[in-house]
Formats: C-alpha cells, sequence, structure tokens
C-alpha cells in the first residue's frame, strides 16, 4: 500500500509503532521498522545517555526508517531534541505539548516533524509551524489521551490542514486501518497491539493484562490533574479512579502514587503499585505474534478490504 506517509517516511508500509514509554525500545523499534513499519524509540524522562544507546543499538539492528518519540513535558526535552540531530534520525513524533520552538532545527537537519494532536486547533497550529504530517490522537488510545474520539477527530483534522494526517486511537487490525484510510488517513498509528508482540520486551504479566484484557478492562484517571491517562483495570487504577472521584485523593497524592508507576508495571510488572497503560481496543487482542505478522496482517487486512 503506497501512501503519502509511505513516500514522506520511505518505508513499505503506513504503519507506525506508538511511542509508549519504557515500552518502545529498540527491539520493538528494530522489529517494527524491519517489518515494513515505523519503529519509534520513546524518549519519555529517561536519561539522555540511555536513548542514545538505544538509538544506536536500533541502527544496529536495522538499516530501514526508525524514529524517536519525545515527550515534551519532560524535564530533558531540550537533551533529546539535540540529540535526535546528532544522532542523524530521520524521524521524530512528539506529544504532551507544542514542538514549535525545535522545528526550525529539526527541519534544517532534515527531520520529518510528526506531532500527536488531540485537536483540530492544534493540527492547524502543528501545519502553521511547518510539521509535514500529524498523528490524530483519539481518546481511545492508551496513555496520555484527549477527550475527542478517533471517529470524530480523524476526518474534522483531516479536513482542517493540507499536510498528510495518520490516525491513532483503537486500531488493531486490517478493519481498523481501512475505516481510518476512509475517514480521510494517509497511515495509522497503533500501540496497544504492538505490546502482545514477541519482540516487546515488558514484562509478561503486563502481556498477559493485554491478552486477557475483555473490551470494559479499561479506565482513564487523572483527569483532574490535567494529564488523563488510559489504563488496565487492575486494583491499583481501581484505586486511583475512586479516590479521584470521592475526592479521597488529592491531585498531589495522585501524582505521588503514581511516580515512576509506568516502570514499575513494564519493568516488574507490580499490579500493586504499576500503571499498566493500554488502549481500549486490548479486548480485540486475543494472542501474542512476532511484529512481522501484526504488521503484514493489517496491512493486508486493509488492503482487502479497500479494494472491495
Amino acid at each position: 500500500m503506497k501512501t503519502k506517509i509511505t513516500e514522506l517516511l520511505g518505508c513499505e508500509y503506513p504503519i507506525i509503532q506508538g511511542g509508549m514509554a519504557w515500552v518502545a525500545e529498540n527491539t520493538l523499534a528494530s522489529a517494527v521498522s524491519n517489518a515494513g513499519g515505523v519503529g519509534l524509540i520513546a524518549g519519555g524522562n529517561a536519561p539522555i545517555d540511555y536513548l542514545r544507546e538505544q538509538i544506536r543499538l536500533c541502527k544496529e539492528k536495522t538499516n530501514k526508517p526508525f524514529g524517536v518519540n519525545i515527550m515534551l513535558m519532560s524535564p530533558n526535552a531540550d537533551d533529546l531534541a539535540q540529540l535526535v540531530i546528532d544522532e542523524g534520525i530521520k524521524v521524530v513524533t512528539t506529544g504532551a505539548g507544542n514542538p514549535g520552538r525545535y522545528i526550525a532545527a529539526w527541519k534544517e537537519a532534515g527531520v520529518k516533524v510528526i506531532p500527536v494532536v488531540p485537536s483540530v486547533a492544534l493540527a492547524k497550529r502543528m501545519e502553521k509551524s511547518g510539521a509535514d504530517d500529524v498523528i490524530a490522537e483519539g481518546t481511545e488510545s492508551g496513555g496520555h489521551i484527549g477527550e475527542n474520539t478517533t471517529m470524530c477527530l480523524v476526518p474534522q483534522v483531516v479536513d482542517a490542514v493540507q499536510i498528510p494526517v495518520i490516525a491513532a486511537g483503537g486500531i488493531a487490525d486490517g478493519r481498523g486501518m481501512a475505516a481510518s484510510f476512509m475517514l480521510g488517513a494517509e497511515g495509522v498509528q497503533i500501540g496497544t497491539r504492538f505490546l502482545a508482540s514477541e519482540e516487546c520486551q515488558i514484562h509478561p504479566v503486563f502481556k498477559e493484562l493485554v491478552i486477557k484484557a475483555k473490551d470494559t478492562d479499561s479506565v482513564v484517571t487523572g483527569r483532574y490533574t490535567g494529564h488523563p491517562c488510559r489504563n488496565v483495570k487492575t486494583k491499583f487504577a481501581k484505586k486511583l479512579a475512586a479516590g479521584e472521584k470521592d475526592g479521597t485523593l488529592s491531585p498531589d497524592e495522585f501524582e505521588k502514587l503514581t511516580v515512576g508507576a509506568l516502570r514499575r508495571a513494564v519493568v516488574e510488572g507490580d499490579v500493586e503499585s504499576g500503571s499498566f497503560l493500554c488502549g481500549a481496543i486490548a479486548g480485540m487482542i486475543n494472542e501474542v505474534k512476532t511484529c512481522a505478522e501484526i504488521v503484514k496482517e493489517i496491512n493486508d487486512g486493509a488492503e482487502k478490504l479497500l479494494k472491495l
């Protein structure tokens, strides 16, 4: 399938792996890129030396295009913005803020800039700032989310900007990809489906939670902190949601409980105090497959539907 995204990024399939903090490291990113998509290494709040190592390891494992995701609210965002230039990275996605102050330097270095946007207004601002395309991410996504759904957001963003749009949120198979294309998208970003890949390095407990999840097994917490996140509905997540709802947890107390919670989930599989970030589509994911199988299955399924 050839689209504006495959032409822009030099990939075989218009499928980008989500930049999931502590999840999207060199093994997963290189596997997705080798499968014909575009793998991402997530910056998150990780130390710059660690991220430099991840980038260089990824280069050893693939000669295909891969990128880096920068969470703009991270305290090391400035350093990571420079690191991608120094390391010759050609694709950068951004989230949790406006990357406008970095775009000129990135463009001069030949970086393709792809901000994640939760609204039409931000999509327009990103286009004016020089973004090459945008990822319109619906509230169905795992991790940090906006309020608009993918079905509603994507066509409105497509109508509002001239640059290509990538759909994200609630996409895990060829049907989701085909639907995104019918809404006007030129590609898709997929995160949760890759949690259940052989190459994903998350703790086995995390993978098991994804595989066993039902359609109602995700919950959004942290809206009153200004940083809502979608999680697997564990006891810990339900505790956070209840404390937020009934006022027994102040925003400050909530933040203290969740500091380091994602790492505890990804690395330790700690269901007592870990935040297992995951999209609402997890109920559709029932088995672990290789990244190559996942990418081809999604792309082939979409092509079949779009040719009917």
